[in-house]
């Protein structure tokens, strides 16, 4: 153990730590090698050293490349986070550098950057101005490696159903969501409506592959309307809202996002509600890597934003 203590603090380079990532992304020394820039001898010799200070087999070589086992799982996840944290440290000592008082990077859903992530961004600056804030939008499929690989800092959008032990969870919203048409629509105005209301109108609805999909169409069965034929399938929101405003179709939006169209005067929701139709909307964030005091931060906004638009 005192060898491997030694290893560790006195030759475990960044170059280690890239080549394990590059093994782990490629599996295979000759594209390795290509990723980095070196010859393949030299990849062999670099891994070779490593499992040998190491006192550990890292990798079980097939004819098909290299596999982690055990030893080569660990020092991988291992190499990631202090990867991450390196570029961490360079991007907060470049913020200090430039004069800002810190940075983060965001994943966020489509749904999130209508309403919640703006007023949160507002929130923030007017406290912290010169922090600065990277936003990536994307699904949470999309999303989730990053924040796994530490490219990301937050995340806001759907919960999981099987939460990862590598993710820590916060649940901002509930899974409701509210019936929305556009201003103009004949059914505007109404103050009661039945689900049969709606039967002679198109919709807007969420893509057959998507979780939300079946449990809407049990609705429709449960109310005896039966499935529309004149749909449009999206998720996108900006589309929804847009073509909601100019037709007289009706689709679905989560509440965050319709109180901000709303707002905007473009859509008008109806006096009607799917209960757990969808998983709830909050923060996820990994339990790898620490939290830089500008994540914090803006988590901070997130969650007082998310309060403020409940009321």
């Amino acid at each position: 153990m005192a060898k491997l203590d030694w290893y560790i603090r006195a030759n475990l380079k960044p170059r280690h730590l890239q080549l394990l990532v590059a093994l782990d992304e490629l599996r295979n020394l000759g594209k390795v090698a290509v990723n980095l820039n070196v010859t393949q001898p030299a990849v062999s010799l670099a891994l070779s050293e490593l499992e040998k200070g190491l006192g550990f087999k890292l990798f079980d070589r097939t004819a098909r490349g290299v596999q982690p086992n055990a030893y080569g799982e660990c020092m991988i996840r291992q190499a990631r986070t202090m990867l991450s944290t390196l570029a961490q440290t360079r991007d907060e000592l470049r913020a200090l550098q430039s004069g800002a008082s810190g940075r983060t990077a965001l994943g966020a859903m489509p749904a999130m950057t209508s309403a919640l992530v703006p007023h949160a961004l507002a929130a923030l600056k007017r406290i912290s101005p010169t922090t600065s804030v990277q936003i990536h939008e994307g699904s949470m499929d999309t999303l989730l490696p990053d924040l796994r690989r530490g490219n990301l800092d937050v995340l806001v959008g759907r919960l999981s159903s099987r939460p990862s032990a590598d993710f820590a969870e916060e649940e901002l919203f509930g899974g409701a969501s509210q019936v929305v048409v556009g201003c103009q629509h004949p059914l505007a105005g109404a103050k009661q409506l039945h689900w049969r209301d709606l039967g002679k109108y198109p919709w807007v609805l969420p893509p057959t592959t998507s979780l939300p999909r079946e449990p809407l169409e049990a609705t429709f069965q449960e109310h005896g309307i039966p499935i529309p034929r004149d749909t449009i399938e999206t998720v996108s929101v900006p589309v929804i809202a847009s073509y909601l405003r100019s037709t007289e179709a009706v689709g679905l939006l989560s509440p965050v996002a319709a109180r901000h169209y709303c707002g905007l005067g473009m859509l008008v929701v109806l006096p009607l509600e799917l209960r757990g139709l969808l998983r709830p909307i909050g923060l996820t964030w990994s339990k790898q890597h620490a939290l830089s005091p500008a994540s914090e931060l803006l988590m901070r906004c997130l969650r007082e934003v998310s309060s403020s638009l409940k009321h």
